[in-house]
C-alpha cells in the first residue's frame, strides 16, 4: 500500500440510521480503501477535515458476496469500514451536518 496517500484511504461516508444516530457520539462511519490500516485512516480523517481530533479507529472487513446472473457466478468487491471516534475538544465534521 505504499503508493496509496491519505486522500485515497477514505472513499466514501456511510450514511445508515446507526451511523447517524452515532453522530451525537461523536462516533463517523467512513468506507475506506481494504489495505488501508487503523493509522492511515487516522491520519487522513485529521488531514481531510480541520480541527479534528482522532481518539479512536475501529474497522471492520467484509468480504464480496456471492451473486449470480443466469448459469455465470461472480463476486462483488470486499470492502472495508472504519468506526472513526472523535475526541471531546475536536470539531464536528462538517459533511454530516444537515443530514
Amino acid at each position: 500500500m505504499a503508493s496509496v496517500q491519505y486522500y485515497d484511504v477514505i472513499i466514501r461516508p456511510v450514511i445508515t440510521e446507526k451511523s447517524m444516530s452515532q453522530m451525537s457520539d461523536k462516533r463517523y462511519s467512513f468506507l475506506v480503501h481494504p489495505d488501508a490500516t487503523k493509522s492511515q485512516v487516522k491520519e487522513a480523517v485529521e488531514k481531510m477535515f480541520d480541527g479534528v481530533k482522532v481518539a479512536k479507529v475501529n474497522t471492520v472487513n467484509y468480504a464480496g458476496k456471492t451473486k449470480r446472473r443466469g448459469t455465470n457466478v461472480g463476486k462483488t468487491a470486499a470492502t472495508k469500514k472504519a468506526v472513526v471516534t472523535l475526541t471531546e475538544d475536536s470539531k464536528e465534521i462538517e459533511i454530516f451536518e444537515g443530514l
